[in-house]
């Protein structure tokens, strides 16, 4: 047992102070700029401009256009309708106008008008507006009709078929090009890096005649992203990375995020700490992988350096990950300072930002702040994802009845259940034996044909089973999955079996998850204290030796409280905090109160927490 005390450090902000003490859970996600071909477009596209030599047309198209780009569509038209002569250029602005506007209807009757005047510009135009809005058809339709195709024209239908995942069509496209520019390469190479063709990508990355930056982070984020996992190539990304001639800041990123996803913390850091200069993806990037890795601790540093150092200004990817952190550590005054940070930013209002502060508060303790944040904050901008927030807040604290409630709040307001919010109702259920209620959701979740039933609801299922003594119906549960359970699956069938002393099921529920997980540690202890219940003290002893001889170690329990400014940490079994002979008096007498009250069914389940 540890005890320590806070240390503030004071950090200049643009117009404010902010006190950080420094001192581990919510999901979150990775925030980085991903490489698609819509970015491509847009930074390397040039496309073709035609000019009108009559002074009055031309004045009239520069007006068409201002007022299009303004969005007054219907003006435009009507001094399109009123110019008495009109180029190729005023046919164009207006058609693009309307498609700007989202009136590709309006666009294509002009466009099909016999007195049209158009070319290739024209007709990409028009191709590229049903490209955005995904009617693939009549892309291909308009680009098989064109007269004349330029570089432009073929990329957009390359485009088209990558955006709908149809890869063999646009290589096709890719293929019949008789000239093909950078933004060409560079399209193809992301669609088949982003489903997995990794060798196919590389292929045309090798023979590209001139590559840009795009080019070589699109590379390095392919194999970052999908070759490690399955061919073992993020050196080789990390290779290419370091060839590149000249390097942007997405390129940094990108590399410093394959890192991450790959469990490659402590490059990503070096990586980060090389970088010429960074911005706020950088910063969300590291504090996320470390919040990922368990470090939560380490994620505020890198937050605070952050504000402190460069005087980043956090965005909404920053916060969620931050409030992670602060969650993981139990660390209310952070999360509340943080909080305060948020209240002067655009992010206050952000469904996502305001779910992980509910679930900051809940994790925290602060069940009624939660709730207020849910009740008087989101009135306007309710979504899925704040009502499943509040639901597993409820269901942390054991609050099933208040989940239910929510529950059936949410659906009465026409708000549809998804995955993410059973698994937080039947965890709620499993946390106070509502098994009843439990099972009744969970038919309800199976009949729903619209929601995949998910590995966390089998587990939930079994769980709320098992804690209620009906172990061999969660068996028997498990017997009819028709597939192969999980290990999360047996664990929580070993859990209840541990519970409430089932030593033939327990030692079968041991076999199957050591067949999935043969190094878990907390397996063999489950079933050893098992035997030890069930007095079979020669078996737990032999369990006990063979985790010594594989050299399996438990993880000991830790937990925190803060009082009087001061943390105090324990860890079971240890006796260095200073006041640890009352602390285990305190502990003895609550043990032998919950064995009077029923809570404690023998104290052999006590083997390895010595109360003297």
């Amino acid at each position: 047992m540890l005890s320590f005390s806070r240390v503030s450090i004071k950090l200049s902000h643009p117009g404010k102070n902010i006190l950080l003490p420094i001192f581990s859970s919510c999901n979150f996600k990775l925030f980085y700029h991903p490489i698609n071909s819509a970015v491509i477009t847009k930074t390397a596209v040039t496309l073709e401009r035609d000019y009108s030599p009559s002074p009055d047309i031309a004045r009239s198209n520069w007006l068409i256009t201002r007022l299009s780009r303004e969005g007054n569509i219907y003006e435009a038209r009507k001094l399109f309708d009123e110019m008495p002569e009109k180029d190729v250029v005023t046919w164009t602005t207006v058609i693009s106008g309307y498609i700007k506007c989202g009136l590709i209807e309006e666009a294509r009757k002009l466009f099909d008008r016999v007195d049209a005047h158009k070319n290739v510009v024209t007709w990409t135009a028009l191709m590229s507006g049903y490209v955005r809005r995904n009617r693939i058809f009549e892309a291909e339709q308009l680009f098989e009709e064109m007269p004349i195709k330029n570089v432009v024209s073929w990329n957009t239908m390359i485009e088209a078929y990558t955006k709908k995942g149809m890869i063999d069509k646009a290589l096709a496209v890719f293929d019949k090009m008789s000239e093909r520019n950078t933004v060409s390469w560079n399209t193809m190479i992301t669609a088949l890096a982003n489903c997995g063709r990794i060798e196919e990508a590389k292929g045309l990355f090798d023979v590209m005649p001139k590559r840009d930056v795009i080019s070589w982070t699109t590379m390095v984020a392919g194999l970052a992203r999908n070759g490690y996992a399955q061919n073992m190539r993020l050196v080789e990304a990390f290779e290419l990375f370091e060839r590149m001639p000249s390097r942007d800041l997405p390129s940094w990123n990108t590399m410093i995020t394959g890192f991450i996803q790959n469990g490659e913390l402590g490059r990503a850091r070096d990586l980060f700490d090389r970088m010429p200069q960074k911005n706020v993806v950088s910063w969300t990037a590291m504090i996320t992988g470390y919040v990922k890795d368990g470090q939560s601790e380490e994620a505020l540093k890198v937050f605070l350096k952050m504000l402190e150092d460069d005087g980043m200004r956090p965005n909404e990817g920053t916060f969620v990950s931050v409030l992670s952190a602060c969650s993981d550590l139990a660390g209310l005054g952070e999360g509340q300072q943080i909080h305060q940070m948020i209240s002067k930013t655009v992010y206050q209002s952000s469904t996502f930002v305001v779910s992980a502060l509910i679930n900051m508060y809940s994790k925290c303790g602060e069940l009624h702040t939660a709730r207020k944040m849910f009740d008087d904050g989101l009135m306007s901008c309710r979504d899925l994802v704040s009502w499943n927030g509040m639901i597993a807040a409820y269901g942390h604290h054991g609050c099933a009845r208040e989940a239910i409630n929510l529950f059936n709040q949410m659906k009465d307001l026409g708000f549809k259940p998804d995955d993410v919010t059973y698994v937080g109702l039947l965890s709620a259920c499993s946390h106070t034996g509502l098994v009843d209620e439990g099972l009744k959701y969970f038919e309800e979740l199976t009949k729903d044909k619209t929601i995949q039933v998910r590995e966390e609801h089998y587990t939930c299922l079994v769980d709320l089973c098992g804690r209620a003594g009906r172990v061999k119906e969660a068996y028997d549960f498990i017997k009819r999955l028709g597939i192969k359970p999980s290990g999360s699956v047996w664990g929580a069938l070993l859990s209840g079996c541990n519970v409430h002393v089932d030593l033939n099921l327990g030692m079968h529920a041991e076999k199957k998850l050591l067949e999935t997980e043969p190094n878990n540690a907390g397996s063999y202890m489950l079933l050893s204290n098992i035997y030890a219940s069930s007095g079979k003290w020669r078996d737990a002893a032999r369990l006990r030796l063979k985790m010594k001889e594989m050299g399996l170690k438990k993880q000991p329990g830790c937990s925190w409280i803060e009082v009087g400014n001061r943390v105090n940490v324990f860890v079971v079994g240890d006796k260095s905090h200073r006041q640890s002979k009352l602390i285990y008096s305190l502990l003895a007498d609550l043990h032998a109160r919950m064995k009077i009250a029923g809570h404690v069914t023998s104290d052999e389940l006590l083997v390895d927490e010595p109360f003297s």
